[in-house]
């Protein structure tokens, strides 16, 4: 395997001895990727702080990955959205959707998303019945989509297949046009939920944007603006509550403080976020200029890679940080840094917060039902995960 996919490579829940060693011995260092693309890996926090959150010298919009990726990406699968787009059309887009996504706003969701926790661990008591249980499928997978679909106002028989569109998205060995192909299937989808709001504007979010800016914002924004939800809410926050899971029946002293005091709930996800860091590298930035990182020389139009899970674990923000220990308090950018920040990060953290002591309150004898060294962990994901996870009490 070449040596442009370690930052994605992991041992369980843990990124490679070797991006480590990169972070300490070389924190910005070039990468060859196959189709003929090329970029510079940042590995330091501080570095990677810095990048992701200057939209002056660095571009996110999706021209940049067409010119850089030898024809695997046209302008045709561009996604929109928030991701892959620079001010002032990121500017328009964010000061749109940013009001929703407050806590205050988000507060409406919590009985809902406690219904559905609740409806979740019901499935998993009924499919106790017939053996152990796959904690992805009943569990991880269907809270946030269900979620997602709350928020979005998705129909009910349309939801299933919402659910599927975010699995084959971040596919990086059938080249650049797998994952993009993807994209465009969901944003097909996306385009239909769009025009069925547009007629009878719902209660959800899409149908407050409509209400609100439907003059200012187009079909194409608007769906851009959905599937940017469906990757940045679905895929991420099922992978936390999976991952999560595995982490606290490592620490079973972690996991009896999150049933028996709800204090312990805050600190202990922030912990999970820094650590877990789901989300591996962030969106490619472009380089609009030619400038220096790191004591490399970037040239206008290349292509940096942030590692947001070396950040999180450098060595420069604490002791220990290659260990979970919600004692830590260290920063971490889980979800981002500046105006690409996570806009639904207040979102995922109420799922975790609700999720994990529900969980783990309903069956406080829940553990694997396999060897732990039997995980199927994702090999080679920009969203870290695992394909399953049976588990019994």
């Amino acid at each position: 395997m070449t040596e442009a996919f370690m930052p994605l490579m992991r041992n369980g829940l843990d990124p490679v001895p070797w991006l480590a060693q990169r972070q300490l011995e070389q924190p910005v260092s070039r990468l060859e990727f196959p189709f003929g693309i090329s970029a510079y890996l940042v590995t330091g926090y501080d570095d990677v702080r810095s990048v992701i959150g200057d939209t002056k010298s660095f571009s996110n919009d999706f021209s940049n990955v067409v010119a850089s990726t030898a024809g695997q990406a046209t302008a045709a699968q561009d996604p929109g959205g928030l991701g892959f787009s620079d001010p002032p059309q990121h500017t328009k887009l964010r000061k749109a959707l940013t009001p929703e996504f407050t806590v205050r706003r988000l507060a409406r969701l919590v009985p809902r998303i406690e219904q559905i926790v609740a409806q979740q661990l019901d499935v998993m008591e009924a499919r106790r019945a017939t053996g152990s249980v796959d904690l992805v499928e009943t569990f991880a997978m269907p809270i946030p989509s269900l979620v997602i679909c709350e928020l979005l106002d998705v129909p009910y028989p349309d939801r299933a297949d919402f659910q599927r569109l975010s699995g084959s998205r971040f596919d990086i060995f059938g080249g650049a046009g797998t994952g993009l192909d993807a994209i465009s299937e969901s944003l097909t989808f996306m385009r239909e939920l769009v025009a069925a709001q547009r007629q009878v504007p719902g209660d959800g979010l899409l149908g407050m944007l409509i209400r609100e800016h439907g003059d200012e914002l187009s079909d194409a924004e608007l769906a851009g603006l959905a599937d940017g939800l469906l990757v940045g809410g679905h895929e991420t926050t099922a992978s936390m509550l999976a991952l999560g899971v595995v982490l606290l029946l490592q620490h079973p002293d972690v996991a009896a403080a999150l049933r028996a005091d709800d204090e312990a709930t805050g600190p202990t996800v922030e912990e999970m976020l820094r650590y877990l860091t789901v989300v591996q590298l962030a969106f490619p930035r472009f380089a609009k200029q030619d400038m220096e990182l790191g004591g490399q020389s970037i040239k206008a139009g290349e292509m940096v890679l942030c590692s947001l899970s070396g950040a999180n674990r450098d060595p420069a923000l604490g002791e220990n940080l290659q260990s979970f220990d919600p004692r830590h308090l260290s920063p971490h950018l889980a979800f981002g840094y500046g105006a690409h920040r996570c806009v639904g990060a207040e979102l995922a953290r109420m799922e975790l917060r609700i999720a994990y002591p529900a969980l783990l309150r309903r069956f406080p004898g829940l553990r694997l039902a396999t060897e732990p060294d039997q995980i199927t962990f994702h090999e080679y994901s920009v969203v870290h995960g695992v394909d399953d996870l049976p588990v019994t009490w």
